[in-house]
């Protein structure tokens, strides 16, 4: 028991080590305005580099991935068809699908459906 013990306290102070000596040597100590600024060929940017996030473009995607992964869930669910009871399949099927509409629903009501600029 003793062994894991040091051995933990070997490797945490090792990996501590390493980890500082990294940081001490990938400090940089001299912060230059063009090194840091936005590239254009050479020429200094015409507008922000920076650009407005589109939160609704972020909802749509939060939303298709939500979908696609639930789309994910249903694919065991057409393999298993033909092994399971077909009255059980059915109500794990129609309630699957009622939970993806209700979420569908829910987010139309919220107005993350919108695209309105």
């Amino acid at each position: 028991m003793m062994i894991l013990v040091y051995a933990s306290v070997f490797i945490l102070t090792l990996s501590i080590i390493m980890m500082s000596i990294s940081s001490i040597l990938s400090k940089k100590t001299f912060m230059d305005r063009e090194k840091s600024s936005p590239f254009e060929c050479g020429f200094d940017p015409k507008s922000s580099s920076r650009l407005p996030f589109s939160l609704q473009f972020f909802l749509i995607a939060v939303i298709f991935l939500i979908f696609d992964v639930e789309i994910t869930l249903l694919i065991p669910l057409i393999i298993t068809m033909k092994i399971s009871n077909m009255m059980n399949y059915s109500i794990i099927l129609l309630f699957f699908i009622i939970v993806l509409l209700m979420g569908l629903y829910h987010e139309w009501n919220q107005g993350a459906l919108n695209w309105h600029l």
